[in-house]
């Protein structure tokens, strides 16, 4: 017991270690970048044709996933106290002691230069808008306490990375660029949604706003629906913006059933079913419309 106390209590006070490390990327869940990377990737290639300049791809997928982590951080270090009282999220880093919240700040900051860093070097434009990118970052922790809505700002948020890669690369804001990010928001919205309904009593008796808690278990389920077959159809009207064929409407086929899968998997209503039905399908999801939009660009 004592060997397993002294590096957590070296990782509390602050030593920059692999546990340290390994522990804030547990925090954040780091692997979830991948919810954004793949689409940010997407824009890139269509906007540029398949042919963009190394240093924007880097810039860019480096700007996406630290405001990614950034906001994941934040949220952590704002949500400690509802995730103490929440016996699902007691667990996490916070409420459980293995990181302080000083921590997770420096990370935050890290992140947050990170991403204006790459702003900065990219284009004008993306410097304009980073208090925008600012506000969705540090605003989605703080909607939950005012407002059912609180699912579609994740999924703007999320939206951004390919929003913000379109914008870098082309230098401007075009009404096609809606399509693909509106598509990533109600994808991001929709999943959210279905995670929770796994805290909808205990939502309801700490006055945290959700659409499970607004409207039950029914009406979360049609929301849920609603936003992945806005989802769909926003891919599915994809060719009309870009040059893109059969591989990318054969990823939208594909993408609709993994959807339905979801919601089928949800349907379980367990804490397990919640999470793979909310995290790991949609960990597929992105990697599948990257590799069938790869094809489509440079095969098809």
């Amino acid at each position: 017991m004592a060997s397993e106390q002294a590096p957590r209590a070296a990782r509390a006070r602050g030593g920059l270690t692999l546990g340290l490390l390994s522990d804030i990327g547990e925090a954040v869940i780091i692997r979830h970048t991948l919810f954004s990377l793949p689409f940010a990737l997407i824009a890139i290639l269509l906007e540029t044709g398949g042919k963009p300049k190394l240093l924007d791809v880097v810039l860019i997928l480096i700007a996406a996933a630290a405001a990614r982590n950034a906001a994941n951080a934040l949220n952590r270090i704002i949500d400690a106290k509802i995730d103490a009282n929440n016996p699902r999220t007691a667990g996490r880093h916070l409420p459980s002691g293995k990181l302080k919240a000083g921590q997770l700040w420096a990370f935050t900051a890290i992140m947050l230069a990170l991403l204006v860093s790459c702003a900065w070097l990219l284009d004008p434009l993306c410097v304009l808008l980073l208090p925008l990118a600012g506000v969705m970052v540090f605003g989605y922790s703080f909607t939950k306490r005012y407002t059912w809505l609180c699912h579609f700002w994740l999924g703007l948020t999320c939206a951004a990375a390919p929003m913000g890669a379109l914008i870098a690369v082309s230098g401007r804001i075009e009404f096609r660029f809606f399509v693909l990010a509106g598509a990533v928001a109600a994808w991001v919205a929709g999943f959210d949604i279905i995670y929770a309904r796994g805290d909808l009593d205990l939502d309801r008796r700490q006055g945290i706003h959700s659409v499970p808690a607004r409207f039950g278990m029914a009406g979360s389920r049609l929301f849920a629906i609603t936003c992945h077959a806005l989802c769909v159809l926003a891919f599915a009207a994809m060719p009309w913006s870009w040059d893109l064929g059969w591989p990318w409407l054969s990823a939208t086929a594909l993408c609709a059933a993994l959807l339905i899968a979801e919601h089928i998997v949800a349907q379980g209503g367990t804490d397990r079913h919640l999470r793979l039905a909310s995290y790991s399908i949609n960990e597929v999801i992105p990697l599948v419309m990257l590799a069938f939009a790869l094809v489509d660009i440079y095969l098809a």
